[in-house]
């Protein structure tokens, strides 16, 4: 389906593709977001614009990544066989995880985690940049608030008061001062870690087969031969 992309494309049949559309919006992340047509097609028509302030206003990463990715000149779409090979990998990447969250939320929260938080907390961003990412990026938000114990009231407090409470447990739960370490893979791997253990502790020993499973799962790699075995096998 990607291979599409291999010949010129206009923005306007890129959007009139709604399989191509879903598969690309997928690769990035995006998977079920495709119906938001118009904010789609602002962000493919800005994204060469540098005056524009669309996508920093914006600030979600994915539609970052994904403008940047097909970059349109004079409303044109044109793509390197890298960035094609780069899109389909990421796709099947996704459409595991998904898969994965059919068998078991924490095991999708935890992957997409894995996924995500590297580039939430990169680019060189400030800490609060960083922390109102994590507050405004729902599964990785709620894979922290578990972690951390966090009650489900907190959403209704000041969004600043939030980032405080956030930082706080960041530093004295990860032992991280730095926010942009969160990306770092050891740190990564702790606190999903911990994220099982509190669904574990949470919903009983029912979950404790399910946190195993989303624990090997990770240490063999999202796609990797032994993961989708075991996948298979919880379909079973």
């Amino acid at each position: 389906m990607l291979d599409k992309l291999s010949q010129t494309m206009s923005v306007d049949d890129f959007m009139a593709d709604r399989r191509l559309l879903r598969v690309t919006m997928t690769a990035f992340g995006l998977g079920g977001e495709e119906w938001k047509g118009g904010f789609i097609r602002k962000a493919l028509e800005e994204v060469g614009d540098p005056e524009s302030t669309f996508l920093p206003r914006l600030n979600n990463p994915k539609y970052t990544k994904f403008a940047e990715a097909l970059s349109p000149i004079d409303g044109k779409i044109i793509t390197s066989s890298s960035q094609r090979a780069k899109m389909a990998v990421n796709f099947e990447a996704e459409s595991f995880r998904t898969a994965v969250g059919d068998v078991d939320d924490s095991m999708r929260l935890a992957l997409n985690y894995q996924s995500e938080i590297a580039e939430i907390a990169g680019k060189e961003s400030s800490d609060k940049a960083i922390l109102y990412r994590i507050l405004g990026d729902v599964p990785v938000r709620t894979v922290m608030q578990t972690a951390f114990n966090l009650p489900d009231g907190l959403s209704s407090l000041d969004l600043d008061r939030q980032a405080d409470i956030f930082k706080e447990k960041i530093q004295s739960v990860l032992g991280v001062s730095d926010l942009s370490d969160l990306g770092k893979p050891e740190v990564t791997e702790k606190m999903i870690h911990r994220f099982l253990a509190m669904e574990t502790i949470e919903n009983g020993s029912t979950s404790y087969s399910s946190a195993s499973a989303a624990l090997t799962l990770l240490s063999n790699g999202v796609g990797s031969q032994a993961s989708q075995n075991l996948f298979l096998s919880l379909l079973s």
